[in-house]
């Protein structure tokens, strides 16, 4: 990254803006490679099961409350048509967006690029769902403009070569609100132009800091959903004539210049390839509901657990890549002691201890009971965070682990490639009992098995797909 900042962009090239709104405009699910359709319907499905999960867990009432609150929804139907996962409220187009993106990626259990640092579903899907639901669009026509969606997303993300995280901000808090427009604006057929503008729109509404770091704070959640609010709003200024920025990217007013913090972007990274080459096919659905940084340490840890008595433990080494160390390390005595479920899916020290001791790591680890276990706080004061010289960061989440016990010895394992990315990607299978596992959080079995059933069959319409997603 340079120390004078800026964008650097490819000379006669038409602006990214333009680029996407064009790209934006030329897709149809037809038009979409098989291999794009299928993942694209399952990493719906993943998403669409966290969101069902959210549903039971502590911060969704309260959040689910306030955003009724602010919407006018004072009765217990809410106010609106579009469907709220797994409640019982309606709620208008934006308010239900913001709604299901803070449930999408409220267990931080969806999905991740790991180039752009990026969690692309909660950035398309919501802001679909919801304009779909309005307009009555066939759920095909909704998964190929969250497709969109996530492909915008992921490489506005990758543009910024992991600076937004650097410079203080949540990357998928910022190109939310760009996915989400060009989401919206797809289905509700918006002209390039306009979609230009809803891009320019957006740029004055991201943002998403990471102070949520500092105190486990629930703050994270809103991130997505926000993106989605901003981007429906976006898409409906714009068709609406509203005069907006054409250059939203580039310029030392655009996005990458005030948020990188003097770090470079490369614009070209938005536009490579743009329609021919899918970069949605290289996220990585998580089995793990732990901040992706850690995925490989956890697996390092799954391989060693058993093989060790815990008296007889000196010390546990934990190598990570440099770069992630700040969000999932550091201060080192409060990631000690996580004291809440959002420190403790930012603290590699706490899911390692808690991974040897079990050799298990889901949302069960992440009960107030599980926080508090002193064994898990003994070895995890134990754990010792450093850069990893062998990373394959940002390619992969790698991983080691290294349990140095009283006597000497010392027991190590090293994960390349993390469970879920690149050639060890999920199965189908897999990700259809994740989402079981977790629709049965909030549904009973057998209208689990209707909503999945809804989800993958080719081409039901929206309606019959968010019916079976209420809990009634």
């Amino acid at each position: 990254m340079s120390a004078h900042g800026g964008t650097k962009q490819a000379g006669n090239a038409a602006p990214p803006a333009a680029q996407l709104a064009t790209f934006c405009r030329n897709v149809t699910w037809e038009s979409l490679p098989l291999e794009v359709r299928e993942k694209a319907r399952l990493h719906a499905l993943d998403t669409l099961g966290l969101a069902l999960a959210a549903r039971a867990q502590d911060f969704a009432a309260p959040a689910l409350a306030g955003i009724a609150a602010a919407a006018g929804a004072t009765g217990a139907a809410g106010a609106g048509e579009c469907t709220v996962i797994g409640d019982e409220r309606r709620l208008a187009p934006r308010d239900a967006a913001f709604a299901n993106g803070l449930l999408m990626h409220g267990l931080d259990y969806d999905d991740t690029h790991p180039a752009s640092i990026v969690h692309p579903s909660v950035v398309g899907l919501p802001a679909a769902l919801a304009i779909g639901e309005q307009i009555q669009a066939s759920w095909t026509d909704v998964l190929a403009a969250y497709a969109v969606g996530v492909e915008a997303a992921i490489r506005i993300g990758a543009a910024a070569q992991g600076g937004f995280h650097h410079a203080g901000f949540h990357a998928t808090g910022i190109v939310s609100h760009f996915g989400a427009a060009l989401a919206a604006g797809k289905l509700l057929g918006l002209t390039e132009s306009e979609l230009v503008a809803a891009q320019g729109i957006a740029a004055s509404t991201a943002s998403g800091v990471q102070v949520f770091l500092e105190e486990g704070a629930w703050s994270k959640r809103l991130h997505p959903g926000w993106g989605a609010l901003a981007g429906i709003t976006a898409a409906h200024l714009a068709r609406s004539g509203f005069v907006a920025p054409t250059r939203p990217y580039e310029g030392r007013f655009g996005l990458f210049e005030s948020h990188l913090h003097g770090g470079v972007a490369e614009l070209e990274r938005i536009t490579e390839g743009l329609g021919e080459q899918w970069r949605l096919l290289e996220t990585a659905i998580k089995p793990y509901p732990v901040c992706h940084f850690i995925h490989g340490c956890l697996e390092a840890a799954l391989e060693l657990h058993g093989s060790f008595a815990v008296g007889d433990v000196e010390k546990v080494v934990v190598l990570l890549a440099k770069d992630t160390l700040p969000i999932v390390a550091e201060p080192a005595e409060v990631k000690q002691r996580a004291a809440t479920e959002y420190e403790a899916k930012f603290s590699a020290q706490f899911v390692v201890a808690k991974t040897l001791l079990l050799g298990k790591f889901g949302l069960a680890e992440l009960t107030p009971a599980a926080l508090s276990d002193p064994a898990t706080l003994s070895l995890a004061a134990k754990v010792v965070c450093r850069a990893d010289p062998q990373t394959q960061f940002p390619t992969y989440y790698s991983g080691a682990v290294s349990v140095v016990l009283k006597d000497g010895r010392e027991l190590q394992r090293r994960i390349p490639i993390n469970k879920g990315a690149g050639p060890r990607a999920l199965s189908a299978q897999d990700i259809q009992s994740k989402f079981l596992a977790n629709a049965m959080l909030r549904l009973d079995a057998g209208r689990a098995q209707s909503a999945l059933d809804a989800i993958m069959t080719p081409a039901p319409s929206l309606r019959a797909v968010m019916q079976t997603l209420r809990p009634t």
